[in-house]
């Protein structure tokens, strides 16, 4: 009988090199399924063995008995059936039994996000430093904003990824998938400035790095999220923001937010951000409710009728 390790193992590859998953994304499979695996050794139940009340059993307990939130419990829910399907592809099993595991309805919360006036006061937070990493904070957040790239994307963005004649950052997303985002003269030129004068201060002085914004101390060689993301906190405390409004997704929904304001179709947003399905930008849209409200009352031409 093949082991659980052996078998995630081949699962997680055929995720990478089949679906495209990011490493965050197979990583949160594995971690997922690794607790599932203890909660069926527990048990002493293999994997091959499980039925399908065995997952309703497992399901009830992080739902109800350990009060896991829907969110976390239809991630798992996810990760169960694309690991059982797999298993059955190969053979593995003659029985999927979360063939018919069915997701809790999850509510869309609405994107949090940073007025224009907010980012202007977290970047001169960070431009009042006078070390060349608040210096290298202030022109990612501003680069973030102006680009709408998610956290992974822009702490490993290679130094080549940056086209200063065409004004553009050509970024690999999800899945691989690679998108070209427009990126404004202003960051650019601190860009330029930076590389030429500043990013040197993060390399070691006999080695290179192909990274924007490379690190002396991860082991991915480039800045981490979690570090990006202390230092966010940090100056949305200097400030004057709440550091619980502040993080990087929200400078992600603030980008999205002043497009559409600035009467940015949506389609074109949608292209920015790299989002698969129109449907998952459409969330942005609830910021133009009272926009468009006074739209209509100052231009429709039912209100240039007398009663």
């Amino acid at each position: 009988m093949t082991s659980f390790s052996v078998l995630l193992g081949d699962f997680l590859d055929m995720m990478r090199s089949e679906k495209g998953c990011s490493e965050n994304t197979v990583n949160a499979y594995r971690r997922d399924l690794e607790q599932f695996f203890e909660w069926c050794n527990a048990r002493q139940m293999e994997i091959v063995q499980v039925k399908r009340q065995d997952l309703a059993d497992y399901l009830g307990d992080i739902g109800q008995k350990q009060h896991y939130a829907a969110r976390t419990v239809a991630r798992r829910i996810s990760a169960l059936r694309e690991f059982f399907k797999f298993l059955f592809s190969e053979k593995q099993i003659t029985d999927n039994p979360a063939e018919r595991l069915r997701s809790p309805k999850i509510g869309k919360p609405l994107p949090k996000f940073l007025t224009e006036d907010e980012i202007k006061l977290l970047a001169e937070a960070a431009f009042s430093h006078q070390n060349p990493n608040m210096q290298r904070i202030g022109i990612m957040i501003e680069l973030m904003y102006v680009s709408g790239l998610r956290v992974s994307e822009l702490v490993a963005l290679p130094l080549t990824a940056v086209n200063f004649d065409r004004e553009v950052v050509f970024v690999r997303g999800k899945g691989s998938k690679e998108r070209s985002v427009p990126v404004s003269r202003k960051v650019l030129d601190a860009l330029q400035k930076y590389i030429k004068y500043s990013r040197k201060d993060f390399v070691h002085p006999r080695q290179t790095s192909k990274w924007l914004f490379p690190s002396l101390r991860s082991i991915s060689g480039h800045l981490t999220r979690d570090a990006f993301f202390k230092d966010l906190k940090m100056l949305a405390v200097e400030a004057g923001l709440s550091p619980a409004k502040v993080s990087p997704h929200v400078l992600r929904h603030s980008f999205a937010t002043s497009l559409l304001r600035h009467n940015a179709d949506l389609r074109s947003v949608q292209k920015m951000l790299g989002h698969e399905s129109i449907a998952t930008t459409e969330i942005y849209t609830h910021i133009l409710s009272e926009d468009l409200i006074n739209k209509v009352l100052q231009n429709h031409p039912l209100q240039r009728f007398k009663k």
